[in-house]
């Protein structure tokens, strides 16, 4: 099956606990999965010819957490055209705001400007209807592993 690299952006635990959960049923559906809680710019070039999953939570007026935002501008900054990259975000957020997950829309548009495939459409978890992400975002993940030949 496929090699995997979840890179996670997370302030307050979800998306760290949606990235595990995604691994363990990207693992049963047999792919090579490792997830990076603070992926480096190495961490990503490892992934470029084969996948990953962006799952991240947004901050304040559609920030990036700490964890995920030095790789974000690396990538933005060093890495180029990704025409080999096929890719898939979980964006977490809060509706409540004007930037609703608005640091994985940013993580979507970067990739289709470097050229990478996304597959699927971007999974948008809001904090205000669902209160277990990682339980939300299964059927979706499972769905998504399918996709992920």
């Amino acid at each position: 099956m496929a090699k995997i690299g979840i890179f996670v952006g997370t302030v307050y635990g979800n998306a760290q606990l949606v990235a595990e959960q995604a691994q363990t049923l990207l693992q049963e559906q047999g792919h090579d999965v490792a997830v990076f809680d603070e992926g480096t710019l190495e961490d990503w070039t490892v992934y470029q010819q084969d996948t990953v999953l962006i799952v991240t939570s947004t901050t304040g007026q559609g920030d990036f957490p700490d964890s995920i935002e030095s790789l974000f501008y690396d990538i933005k900054d060093s890495v180029g055209h990704q025409p080999k990259l096929r890719y898939g975000v979980i964006a977490l957020g809060d509706s409540s705001y004007d930037s609703f997950c608005g640091a994985g829309k940013q993580f979507d548009a970067l990739l289709q400007e470097q050229g990478a495939t996304r597959l699927g459409d971007v999974l948008m978890i809001d904090a205000t209807e669902v209160p277990e992400p990682e339980v939300f975002a299964a059927d979706w993940v499972r769905q998504w592993g399918m996709l992920v030949k």
